[in-house]
């Protein structure tokens, strides 16, 4: 876990072969709090790839986890 002033910080932090992936996990209706919402714009403002991810989205994890 983020200690201190992690308030927001993403579920998951992913990294293979010098890539590397910021993901936001949320149920069908989930929604992204304000806090999530500024560590997602920072983190996508780089070059890692950052996600919210849902369960409708199965296809496309598979897809970028291979």
């Amino acid at each position: 876990p983020v200690a201190g002033d992690g308030a927001g910080f993403p579920d998951l932090v992913l990294v293979r072969r010098g890539r590397i992936l910021f993901v936001e996990l949320k149920a069908g209706t989930g929604r992204v709090t304000p806090e999530q919402r500024r560590w997602l714009d920072e983190l996508a403002a780089t070059p890692a790839d950052v996600h919210v991810w849902r369960p409708e989205d199965w296809d496309a994890i598979v897809a970028t986890l291979r």
